[in-house]
């Protein structure tokens, strides 16, 4: 996760509807951070939902390739050989 900067930096206005300012300026004041930041938050957050999606819907195409998936696996299993790579067994 990244830690948010406070520090002053460029801004821009955004116009947006009045519903949506309402309910912006409700979850900055809940949270007890201005409104710039909650927004920040909301836009990290939506990116990172778009970027597990992207992923599931590329691992749910990579496993309805059965000669892809086997290939997945058989490099995964290489690379599971090399977790415990030099260290004793507990």
């Amino acid at each position: 996760m990244r830690i948010l900067n406070f520090m002053p930096s460029p801004t821009n206005t955004i116009r947006v509807a009045a519903r949506t300012y309402d309910r912006l300026k409700g979850l900055a004041k809940a949270e007890g951070k201005p409104m710039s930041v909650v927004l920040e938050e909301a836009v990290e957050r939506l990116e990172a939902d778009r970027f597990f999606r992207e992923m599931d819907a590329a691992y749910r195409a990579l496993r309805a390739d059965p000669q892809a998936w086997q290939e997945e696996l058989a490099e995964r299993a290489v690379w599971d050989a090399t977790l415990m790579d030099g260290l004793e067994e507990e």
